[in-house]
């Protein structure tokens, strides 16, 4: 008999479990990235949207990009086709 507790695995997305936070971002980090891209129309695409973004978090611009590259490889954002990210968690969910 095991006496080591199970962790629950349903619901896990197996590519969110793989995918990291950029290193130096911190999670407050990533819930402002989520508030500041919400902002801007819940998109990155140009430089209109990229400097708010920075501003508003304090993040680089690579930051920014590695953190829309993890929120992509976490399922919570998707590549927009010509380029750019589209969040699609918390305010940035389809209805």
């Amino acid at each position: 008999m095991s006496l080591r507790p199970e962790l629950p695995l349903a619901g896990l997305n197996p590519a969110a479990a793989r995918a990291m936070p950029p290193e130096g971002v911190k999670p407050q980090d990533l819930a402002a990235f989520d508030e500041a891209v919400a902002s801007v129309g819940c998109a990155l695409v140009g430089e209109s949207d990229y400097l708010p973004v920075e501003l508003q978090t304090g993040l680089t611009r690579e930051q920014v990009i590695q953190t829309a590259a993890y929120r992509v490889a976490a399922e919570e954002a998707v590549q927009i086709e010509g380029g750019g990210v589209r969040l699609i968690t918390g305010a940035c969910a389809p209805a």
